[in-house]
């Protein structure tokens, strides 16, 4: 028995082949897949969501109320699992250590389940406190409000961990698809409670039961995942769950490096969501319109993220925790992984930025605009969305970069350079959100032709478009760090510069044909329009980057073929 590189005393000696490694866009491909059905089921509940409650007073609380446990979630969930326990976990099964890896996981599960218990508890007893921390600009019922959906939604976050503890397991398993698509039940669950109660129900008598509806769709996105852990067979004949059980053995080597990769991940995680509290705390003081435009804008915003830089980031994890080998050999295969997931990153991001930028309008309008929510709600958040595309290529790079430290078991030079991040998009959204804002408004006003009195108050809102665009002001430098750390280390994972200048002109190109598009063809209907949009955008980037050259667009129509 090994522990990086080192043999523990009294153990038999094991040598196991490695698996080979699955090929990255195909790992990428089940990763996005499942984000993607997972991503659509959002939309939907969005866009339900927006039917019932628009732009309100209720919307706003929800919103605020949403990211009180999501920040606990994300704090305890994934990105900490994944950073931490998967390198570990990984390696082990690598080195043929099963045992001792299903040791590790029992332990780790163990763990999570007392920490959670404890933080739930505490949670639903200091809202009232959270609540005034996360939205100070909140009074009266909306406060109130605000405070009972937390205390209901709080339950649901220990359920959410033992669930991200599960995708840790089915991805070192190269178990992709399950984990990532899990998600459908909980928005299929949020989805059919509005549909059942929406329409007899005030707003924010709705709010409260869709926040139970949050918890028990929690359950079901944590239940769907256990037979495959349990119950999938492998290749030895046994289920992947057969040698986990529960302990709290912390002495063991494996265990000891969970938790002291535990500590800086959690920091991480924690000043990474502080930045979405500190972008949420400014909005509090803009206006309730404010914090639900920023929740519906970073819905979109979220999606290439989530399917481009997520997918491509989980994907790669297990894959460069696994690598074996010298010294070289493995900062060669860091260096190969990271230039091809930088080239898949760019080919579909860069897109969407430009998108985002032109048809953007056609988005929101298609996801949203329905019942209360109307047009000028529309353009409010395309405004949004506008800042939000700054930092987006920046945000779907940097997570692979994080990843390659992770599987380095570096996890404490990502933590500095989140720490950086936060304090900048604090500064920053604070200069742009209330002294600056007058600058920034004239800008917006004068370039977007906003007509202000159709949407009373729209000087003051428009300061989260300031929120959006310094975080990703911010999230460039990050990147800059992030990139210029690890290639002191590794050796450059720099593109060809005339890669992302191709990938630019056909984005732009592509957007100006779906521009084009939703100029001159009107079907009547947003859903048509926008599938028409996106028809003739999708097709002419497609035409220009194979006629570009572009290796990743050959690929793409292979899979399609």
């Amino acid at each position: 028995m090994t522990w990086w590189g080192r043999r523990l005393p009294g153990s038999p000696v094991t040598s196991l082949p490695p698996k080979p490694a699955r090929p990255p866009r195909a790992s990428a491909f089940l990763v996005a897949a499942g984000i993607f059905l997972s991503r659509i089921a959002g939309l939907v509940r969005t866009r339900v969501f927006a039917h019932y409650f628009g732009n309100s007073d209720a919307a706003g609380a929800f919103a605020a109320a949403f990211k009180i446990p999501n920040f606990l979630q994300n704090l305890l969930g994934e990105g900490v699992l994944s950073a931490s326990f998967i390198p570990v976990y990984s390696r082990l099964l690598a080195e043929g250590e099963t045992e001792l890896a299903g040791q590790v996981a029992g332990i780790v599960a163990s763990l999570l389940a007392l920490t959670v218990s404890v933080v739930v508890l505490l949670g639903v007893l200091l809202t009232p406190h959270l609540v005034d921390l996360i939205a100070p600009g909140f009074h009266g019922e909306v406060r109130q409000l605000t405070i009972r959906l937390v205390q209901i939604m709080f339950p649901g976050v220990g359920v959410f961990v033992l669930s991200a503890w599960c995708l840790g397991i089915l991805n070192s398993h190269r178990l992709f698809f399950i984990s990532y698509v899990a998600p459908v039940l909980w928005n299929l669950a949020m989805i059919g409670t509005l549909l059942g109660f929406g329409g007899s129900r005030s707003q924010p008598a709705l709010a409260v039961v869709l926040a139970w509806g949050s918890v028990a769709g929690a359950i079901l996105q944590f239940g769907i995942q256990l037979p495959f852990i349990f119950w999938r067979k492998t290749a030895a004949g046994t289920s992947i769950g057969a040698t986990i059980a529960p302990g709290l053995d912390i002495a063991l080597a494996p265990v000891r490096q969970v938790f002291r990769s535990l500590g800086p991940v959690v920091v991480s995680r924690g000043v990474v969501q502080l930045s979405a509290y500190v972008d949420a705390w400014i909005a509090s003081w803009l206006g309730a319109a404010a914090v639900s435009g920023l929740y519906y804008a970073q819905i979109l915003y979220t999606l290439p993220i989530s399917l481009f830089g997520m997918s491509v980031a989980a994907a790669e994890l297990p894959e460069m925790s696994s690598a074996t080998g010298t010294v070289e050999e493995i900062h060669a295969k860091l260096r190969t992984r990271l230039i091809a997931g930088k080239r898949n990153i760019a080919f579909y991001v860069i897109p969407c930025v430009a998108s985002f930028l032109v048809l953007g309008r056609h988005f929101v309008a298609a996801l949203c605009q329905s019942g209360t929510f109307g047009a000028q709600d529309t353009l409010y958040v395309w405004y949004i969305l506008m800042g939000s595309t700054v930092g987006l290529l920046a945000a779907t790079w940097g997570r692979l970069y994080s990843s390659a430290f992770y599987a380095l078991r570096d996890t404490r030079t990502p933590l500095w350079f989140a720490v950086i991040r936060v304090i900048l998009t604090a500064i920053l959204g604070i200069l742009f959100a209330f002294p600056l804002r007058p600058y920034l408004n004239s800008i917006l006003l004068r370039s977007l032709h906003l007509a202000t009195p159709s949407l009373p108050g729209i000087e003051l809102r428009l300061g989260a478009v300031g929120l959006t665009l310094s975080a990703g002001l911010a999230g460039w430098i990050e990147f800059l760090l992030l990139r210029r750390a690890l290639q002191a280390r590794i050796g450059s994972t720099a593109l060809p510069h005339h890669y992302p200048a191709k990938i630019w002109a056909a984005a732009l190109s592509a957007s100006a044909a779906g521009w084009a598009a939703a100029r001159y063809v009107h079907l009547g209907n947003r859903w048509a329009n926008l599938a028409d949009v996106l028809g003739a955008f999708g097709l002419a980037y497609l035409l220009i980057t194979l006629c570009a050259g572009i290796p990743e667009a050959r690929s793409l129509l292979r899979r399609r073929l």
